[in-house]
């Protein structure tokens, strides 16, 4: 299901899926997440896409073949493939190990043919290794929005039992929240609404926040302030409205993207020594990493499952934001 040019409507074609290159393999697809950064490639917001191009960064799979110059893998084995699309290993981020910062990286789904699709050509190096306990349609949405949460949260300099917040409850939060009760934080979960609490203590929060009709920040500081607000959220007066929120030496993290500049007191951050940290989502290892974790601790996402053919329907249910959770096609077998 490709998009023929930016705005355009998905649309069905056959193709030829060539065998793989040097380093390169050719996954069988399994199930595919839909992202909202799939919004990306659909819409034309990324620069120097060129289309048609086939969406899809949460690709859950097995690999049909492998070409030359591939040690590690085989045919038959389970794979997935997230935003990470692969490394030049010779600039200074690569020369330095940190992958997922290439100033050449490429992104599955946006610079190359993502998921979208029954079989997907990826560089070996970018593969994370799916643990059998995962089933394909749930180990897909953690190559992105699992990754993320998880990524950050085991990054944070957090220590089990310190206050952790966890700031919406969507697609990136209701894992969020489950990483970090799982990872044995005091987890606070914040969203609008009362209706929420129930969801959020089912998914191991020890705390719930209704911001709707509590000041989040000042009830993090009756806890004695978080030592990470870790936020999932898109809107920015609510992102700021938490900082307050913070310890001495806190931390915040953004997963989700505001949709205006983030406006913060400055003086506080000085004051209180504190921080405020973007994150990526990792490499193929920190993928496989983030699978194993969920697979060890019982961490699924929610999610919605749709047929291939129905791309178009399971964007739009994506981007409607009435999805719990996450929403994934599944291939034909």
């Amino acid at each position: 299901m490709q998009v023929p040019a930016a705005g355009g409507a998905f649309e069905l074609v056959q193709k030829e899926f060539p065998d793989p290159g040097p380093g390169q393999v050719r996954i069988r697809v399994q199930a595919c997440g839909v992202c909202h950064s799939d919004s990306l490639t659909k819409l034309g917001h990324w620069p120097g896409i060129q289309y048609p191009r086939v969406p899809g960064h949460e690709i859950a799979g097995v690999l049909d073949a492998v070409g030359p110059d591939v040690p590690l893998f085989k045919p038959g084995d389970r794979v997935g493939l997230g935003w990470h699309g692969g490394h030049c290993n010779y600039c200074a981020s690569c020369r330095r190990g940190d992958f997922i910062l290439c100033e050449n990286g490429r992104i599955s789904g946006i610079t190359f043919d993502g998921g979208y699709a029954d079989y997907v050509i990826a560089p070996a190096h970018a593969l994370a290794r799916v643990p059998d306990e995962l089933a394909d349609a749930d180990a897909a949405p953690l190559l992105c929005a699992g990754i993320t949460t998880f990524n950050s949260l085991r990054n944070s300099g957090a220590r089990p039992g310190d206050t952790v917040a966890i700031l919406g409850i969507g697609g990136l939060g209701h894992l969020g929240v489950q990483y970090a009760a799982k990872s044995g934080y005091r987890t606070v979960a914040i969203a609008r609404g009362q209706d929420k609490a129930a969801l959020a203590q089912q998914l191991g929060a020890h705390i719930y926040i209704d911001s709707t009709a509590q000041d989040p920040a000042a009830e993090l500081r009756k806890l004695g302030g978080a030592a990470v607000i870790l936020s999932t959220v898109t809107n920015a007066a609510a992102l700021a409205a938490a900082v307050g929120g913070l310890g001495a030496n806190g931390r915040l993290f953004i997963n989700g993207v505001p949709e205006k500049p983030l406006e913060v007191p400055a003086l506080q951050l000085i004051g209180k020594r504190q921080s405020i940290v973007g994150w990526p989502s990792g490499t193929g290892m920190d993928s496989e990493d983030t699978l194993n974790f969920s697979a060890l601790t019982g961490i699924r996402p929610m999610i919605e499952t749709y047929p291939l053919e129905k791309a178009e329907d399971a964007y739009n249910r994506m981007m409607s934001g009435k999805a719990r959770f996450r929403v994934v096609l599944t291939m034909a077998q």
